[in-house]
């Protein structure tokens, strides 16, 4: 490097001297690399950093001096510029290590930070002693770059540039520094570097440093290193860094000038922030007498005694005068004062005077303002206050209620053993026991009946429905007046300590009550007394002082009462009185809680027991008959035979050379007409199949045993989806080999709607999870309704001559998402409602625990452009080997990361998906946001109630009750949205990338 090459020439190495430098070129530390954090920078070229190893020094140190320092004493006398003290920083008050440089004047010191470097001017208050522990070396070493100098004639502005350079490039940097010298005061000479950047030549680049030049074996650098305290004297006139904000410094301290290319030292008497100077003594008696040879050195003592007395008589008269100017404000404002109260003094006596012309007119509106306000009190019902409604609730609870009833108690203990007595049946697979247990179960059954039917008789003479209505007008009428009740343990003890305290209370306001009217009553009887006393028409003398000189007690009297009677009416109850009011009212929820419940439990057990009666009284005794299913059966195989016979009759006429075009036709009709009864058949079998799946739910579980011919427990199993009487040669059906090459897939029409069958092939180990698939998702989507957002399926049947099963589906050509997008793009509007719906169906599918695994542009459909809907998946496939299927939409992976790296599929990793198709709307973005980078705490629930979907045009309001609230992404990091407008470009059109039948 540049700043090696100067000392390159061996002659020239060994001709120059270097005025205290240590050479270190034998030395083990030589070019020894440490690593460093810049703290502080004095100029272009010297800095103070932190070795990145202390880092938990200082946190120790810290840590230490703000328990030690705030009890520690300030310091007095003369400070040890070699001692450490503790001081306080100004700009965040916090303690840090320090060493005095310079005594500015009795009360200021200069001193450094020497674990960072910087300087600062402190009051001695700021500067306390610290423990001997604490009394070791600085954390921050003092550096200078290697070959540089500060050029000379710089001007002021240039070396506060430079250093503002030099503290961008190393302040709380980690950068490495290469050791090739030290100076005798401790500052290491070294070449700094920061990655691949010497911070040496960038310095140099800049014209802030130059290199050193050598000036007859004295080192420049060193010659023109100044004195550090008057450098930090001069630097103080730039804000000192505060390493509490390090990363916003900006500015560093800067010397005051040059003088001949040499920094200017002689800042000795320099003032800094407005303190003065103090010249020593010494040096004006030295002055005085360079002043001339005749002056004897007693008199320039004598002088020098006088000036100081003159000086000492000037601070003493400078501070008489500042106590007499602060006695002669005392005294101002004191008579001020006086003022002020003799204006208020004048002022309350004159109000005095006029209030004592009113007193007794003002007494007594005051008392009949009371007096009125007290009259619309007692008009209002106050009994909240003692609970009078609380009472009443507890009689109302204690007369009419319902926490008992005889046959409820036999019935369930009838019930409960009918219940095992139809498990057992449930569960047995043998029909010689079967009919053991059914003989059994009839008993109990005998039995239960008999129960039922008294216990609704029992129950037809209760007023239930009354009694619920009036409790739930009770609980409404004292929930509006006392909110939510707290919870508690229901006793009898809280009921008895709020009588107790009501009448208590009672008793205290009618004795109040009492008294007022009473004080009233003798202040009317006075006013009507005391009439005679000023009647001119009476001839006697009814003067008397014994009348007239009461009615100061009789209004005191009446006074006090109304008042008492007003503050018991108007003040709040306190902390007791509501505590046994509240408690009171939690106990009395509790009952009619648990009344309601009872009788909840009542109708409830009277409704099933009405269902029992009605659906037991005709098969008492014996099972249901199945007779109407096997006529059905009968009739739809006779139908089936029929149609199988026209279809080959009409395959035989179009095979025949003279065959008739109006003959055909009529076959046709009458195969349309067949497969139209066939399928009205299979509806009504489909019918008479759920009844009987209802019976063996609820009543009759031996069904399924006693008929195993009919299929029963299939049906069950399959979700009422699986049907045996559909096979695929009934129906007219196309190939559509342009949709999927995997499986057979063929359309066809049933009752004049389009349908897809998609065959699977199965063997005896599959068949059963094929159908238990399907049945998950039939059945997910029959709780959901109308509401399911997924693809209904039709029906599902099994190949009788292949092992293949067949799910038919409705077909709605042209519409899946692929196709829509390609042919005629979705509006933004359009989108929203076609994705809400697809949130609807991975809503309804996670619900009810399944994971889809394979949604993608094809899988997804645009019915009208406005409902969107989730097409089925592959049953034959679990869910990771419907997952590992390599889904790409517009050269975008569906593939969620977390599948990548081979986790499981999840309900996240299906709103990955979703998200990744709904990159074509750009009002999605925060939705879409939450999607990909927030999917954890997502669900399919949060995102159908999106912003984006709630805002849609037409759209009616929400309920409330069944909002989800849905955490919006306000403020999203500026690299996720930019990796969001580059998906957002590969996405133009969605192209048909996938099979539709997965």
């Amino acid at each position: 490097m540049w700043g090696q090459r100067l000392f390159a020439g061996p002659a020239e190495a060994e001709s120059v001297s270097f005025s205290g430098l240590v050479q270190m070129d034998e030395d083990t530390h030589y070019n020894k690399v440490e690593d460093v954090v810049g703290s502080h920078v004095e100029d272009a070229v010297t800095f103070w950093a932190q070795n990145v190893s202390r880092n938990k020094d200082i946190m120790k140190i810290g840590c230490s001096l703000s328990e030690v320092c705030p009890h520690a004493n300030s310091v007095f006398g003369n400070l040890d510029p070699k001692k450490i003290y503790g001081g306080l920083f100004s700009e965040d008050k916090c303690w840090y290590r320090c060493k005095v440089l310079k005594t500015i004047s009795d009360d200021k010191c200069l001193v450094r930070y020497i674990d960072y470097g910087n300087t600062e001017i402190l009051n001695r208050s700021d500067i306390v002693e610290i423990p001997p522990e604490l009394q070791f070396s600085s954390i921050a070493k003092k550096y200078r770059l290697w070959g540089l100098q500060i050029p000379s004639g710089q001007e002021v502005t240039q070396f506060d540039q430079g250093r503002t350079f030099l503290g961008s490039l190393i302040f709380e940097k980690e950068i490495k520094m290469r050791i090739k010298a030290t100076y005798q005061d401790g500052t290491v000479i070294a070449q700094a570097e920061y990655g691949t950047v010497d911070i040496g030549e960038e310095v140099a680049k800049k014209g802030f440093a130059e290199k050193c030049r050598l000036i007859s074996g004295i080192d420049v650098c060193e010659a023109k290193k100044p004195d550090p305290s008057q450098l930090a004297l001069r630097s103080l006139k730039n804000p000192i860094p505060l390493w509490g904000r390090r990363s916003n410094q900006s500015t560093f301290s800067r010397p005051k000038g040059h003088f001949n290319g040499r920094l200017t030292l002689d800042v000795k008497y320099e003032t800094n922030a407005g303190n003065h100077v103090t010249f020593p003594k010494e040096s004006l008696a030295a002055g005085d007498f360079n002043l001339g040879s005749n002056v004897s050195l007693a008199k320039i003592k004598q002088d020098q005694k006088l000036i100081e007395e003159n000086e000492k008589l000037k601070t003493e008269k400078e501070v008489l005068l500042e106590n007499y100017k602060a006695l002669e404000l005392k005294v101002e404002q004191t008579s001020q004062e006086l003022q002020q109260e003799k204006t208020a003094t004048m002022d309350l006596t004159k109000h005095l005077e006029s209030t004592l012309k009113t007193c007794v007119g003002t007494r007594l509106k005051n008392l009949a303002a009371k007096v009125e306000l007290l009259k619309e009190i007692r008009h209002i019902n106050i009994s909240i206050r003692f609970g009078n409604d609380l009472s009443d609730a507890i009689q109302v609870l204690d007369e009419g209620s319902f926490t008992t009833l005889e046959s409820l108690n036999e019935l369930e203990k009838i019930w409960a053993e009918y219940n095992v007595a139809q498990e057992k049946i449930q569960t047995c697979h043998n029909e010689n026991e079967g009919s053991i247990l059914i003989a059994r179960r009839n008993e109990v059954q005998q039995k239960l009946f008999v129960a039922v039917d008294v216990f609704i008789l029992e129950v037809d003479e209760l007023p239930l429905e009354k009694r619920l209505k009036t409790l739930q007008d009770l609980s409404t009428s004292l929930e509006a007046v006392y909110g939510k009740a707290k919870e508690g343990t229901n006793s009898e003890e809280i009921l008895r300590k709020f009588c107790d305290w009501q009448c208590s209370k009672r008793e205290e306001f009618t004795s109040i009550r009492s008294e007022t009217e009473a004080s009233l009553q003798r202040l009317v009887a006075w006013f009507q007394s005391s009439q005679k006393v000023f009647d001119l028409s009476l001839g006697e003398s009814l003067t008397s002082e014994d009348m007239i000189g009461n009615i100061d007690e009789i209004l005191e009297k009446t006074e006090s009462c109304v008042c008492k009677e007003l503050e018991i009416s108007l003040i709040e109850q306190d902390v007791v009185d509501k505590e046994i009011i509240l408690n009171t009212y939690s106990q009395v929820l509790q009952k009619i809680y648990f009344e309601e419940k009872f009788i909840a439990t009542l109708l409830s057990k009277y409704k099933d027991s009405v269902e029992f009666k009605n659906q037991i009284i005709d098969c008492l005794n014996k099972s249901p008959s199945v007779d109407y299913l096997l006529s059905i059966k009968k009739t739809l195989k006779g139908l089936k035979a029929q149609l199988r016979w026209k279809l080959v009759e009409k395959s035989n006429l179009e095979e025949s050379d003279d065959h008739d075009g109006t003959e055909i036709e009529k076959i046709k009709q009458e195969i349309t007409q067949l497969r139209n009864r066939v399928f009205q058949e299979i509806y009504h079998e489909r019918e008479e199949y759920e009844k009987l799946n209802s019976l063996t739910q609820k009543w009759f579980p031996e069904l399924p045993l006693l008929y195993p011919e009919i299929g029963l427990l299939k049906y069950m199993n399959s979700g009422g989806l699986l049907t045996m009487s559909l096979e695929r040669d009934l129906l007219d059906t196309e190939p559509m080999k342009e949709l999927s090459s995997k499986r057979p897939l063929v359309c066809s029409e049933v009752d004049g709607q389009p349908v897809l069958l998609k065959g699977y092939s199965v063997d005896v180990d599959t068949e059963g999870m094929v159908i238990q698939r399907a049945a998950s998702y039939h059945r997910a989507c029959g709780d959901a309704k109308e509401e399911s957002g997924l693809l209904p399926l039709i029906f599902l049947f099994l190949c009788k001559s292949d092992p293949v099963a067949y799910l038919m589906v409705p077909y709605y050509p042209k519409a899946n998402l692929s196709a829509v997008q390609a042919s005629m793009p979705l509006t933004s509007d359009e989108a929203l409602k076609v994705m809400k719906g697809v949130a609807r169906g991975l809503h309804t599918l996670h619900s009810a625990n399944i994971i889809h695994g394979s949604l993608h542009q094809n899988n997804v459909f645009a019915l009208n452009r406005e409902q969107g809907i989730v097409g089925d998946f592959d049953f034959t496939k679990s869910e990771s080997q419907r997952a590992s299927v390599n889904m790409m939409v517009g050269g975008l992976s569906l593939v969620s990361p977390e599948l990548k790296i081979g986790k499981p599929p999840s309900a996240s990793s299906d709103l990955y998906a979703y998200g990744c198709l709904l990159l074509w709307d750009d009002n999605v973005k925060s939705l879409l946001c939450s999607l990909i980078y927030f999917r954890s705490s997502m669900t399919a629930e949060q995102v159908l109630n999106a912003d984006c979907f709630l805002l849609l045009k037409g759209k009616s309001i929400p309920n409330p009750e069944k909002e989800i609230e849905y955490a919006q992404h306000n403020k999203e990091d500026e690299s996720k949205m930019e990796s969001l407008d580059r998906y957002k470009e590969r996405q133009e059109v969605v192209k048909p990338n996938l099979d539709l039948t997965n």
